[in-house]
């Protein structure tokens, strides 16, 4: 079996550039690595992906939202996720679970129980072995995604970067939440420091926490 990592965090974090650096740092090391996001990762979830993200689509309702997500999550792990774990492969998902719930349940106040038995069955019995939280002022983060926003020529996936700061701030005391009551599966890594000291942080502390096997292949 293989094993699945996630990366969580506030927008702006520097999750994703983080989760390429740890894609390569691995790949080069000769381990079989796939690196995918969420919302998206298959051609299904990246159309759900662009209706999601799509700053025209302010309207769509918290419950809707939800449905999306799962909907796409559960073709996401179907066609991807799923079948790159049972071939041993290492799965790097940008964005998981986890998100849903800091967003949906601690960010739009959707119940709890509701978002944990959608996560079940669109998860389908996959679940981290590793989730690496990159916590960050959402002030920060949030300065952050929109400079990268700014600069980029495609589409603007910027429906949650517009949500003002009192959400943003209740979606990381989520994660924070979350990264408690499971501390054995969280790893939480200060996203005010350097690309660089956050990288050496990450990539030491996962080779420790990966399978025995994979750690001699290092």
């Amino acid at each position: 079996m293989g094993y699945f990592i996630t990366f969580e965090g506030v927008e702006g974090c520097g999750k994703t550039t983080q989760i390429k650096l740890l894609s390569q740092f691995l790949s080069d090391r000769g381990i079989r690595t796939l690196l995918t996001r969420e919302p998206g990762g298959c051609p299904i979830a990246d159309k759900i992906r662009a209706i999601l993200l799509d700053a025209e689509n302010l309207a769509l309702s918290p419950l809707a939202e939800l449905m999306l997500y799962a909907a796409a999550r559960a073709q996401h792990v179907t066609e991807v996720i799923a079948p790159a774990i049972n071939t041993g492969e290492i799965v790097l998902c940008d964005r998981f679970c986890d998100a849903t719930v800091a967003y949906q349940s601690f960010g739009r106040g959707i119940d709890r129980d509701v978002i944990d038995t959608l996560n079940r069955h669109a998860c389908q019995g996959v679940s981290p072995d590793l989730t690496v939280l990159v916590d960050c002022d959402p002030r920060i983060g949030l300065e952050r995604a929109r400079r990268r926003i700014e600069a980029t020529s495609g589409p603007r996936e910027e429906r949650f970067e517009l949500e003002a700061l009192p959400f943003h701030q209740k979606v990381r005391a989520g994660y924070q939440q979350l990264a408690a009551d499971d501390p054995g599966r969280f790893l939480i890594i200060n996203g005010s420091d350097s690309i660089e000291e956050i990288f050496a942080a990450i990539s030491s502390q996962v080779l420790t926490r990966m399978p025995e096997a994979l750690r001699a292949v290092c």
